[in-house]
């Protein structure tokens, strides 16, 4: 990655594309915004992760991993547009790639089952990860304009453009 890409994922996960991009609004977005302060280190310790100062970037990871209770593993590849809603509880495996506009919000895991594959979860653009859901799997393919519904477990390929939930239902009874 090059800085210049770090500074685009700056711009558009921070500041947004219809401001100018200036170091001074950077810091000023940040300022009382943690999902933000989040996505802002980790995009820096990927960059350092991946242009080899690994150790600062490991340091920075688990400062930010204790400081935010969110886990973004270095190595994960994402597009621009990471967008954390609520930073709580966040867990994304390094074996991840992403396209553009990901949004996560809190208690949500995408990771491999622990079964020892080496497969990629690969995610297309315009993902959307409901709260308290899982996408667990060793060789996962997740398309385009997906979104996954609060509470859901995934664990087979989505294809494009569809909305995932895990039906459940309430049984009541009279004591």
């Amino acid at each position: 990655m090059k800085f210049s890409q770090l500074k685009r994922f700056w711009h558009v996960e921070i500041i947004g594309l219809n401001k100018k991009f200036s170091y001074l609004r950077l810091m000023s977005r940040l300022r009382n915004k943690p999902g933000l302060k989040y996505v802002f280190w980790w995009r820096l310790a990927s960059y350092l992760y991946e242009n080899g100062s690994r150790r600062l970037a490991y340091r920075i990871h688990s400062r930010i991993k204790g400081r935010f209770a969110c886990d973004i593993m270095l190595g994960a590849t994402i597009g621009e547009g990471l967008t954390i809603a609520h930073h709580v509880g966040v867990v994304v495996s390094k074996r991840v790639v992403a396209g553009k506009n990901m949004k996560l919000t809190q208690n949500c895991v995408i990771g491999n089952s622990g079964k020892g594959g080496a497969g990629k979860i690969i995610i297309g653009d315009n993902f959307y990860l409901g709260s308290n859901s899982c996408v667990i799997g060793d060789a996962l393919t997740i398309g385009d304009n997906v979104t996954v519904g609060a509470m859901s477990f995934i664990n087979k390929d989505i294809p494009d453009n569809c909305q995932v939930y895990t039906r459940k239902s309430n049984e009541i009874v009279q004591r």
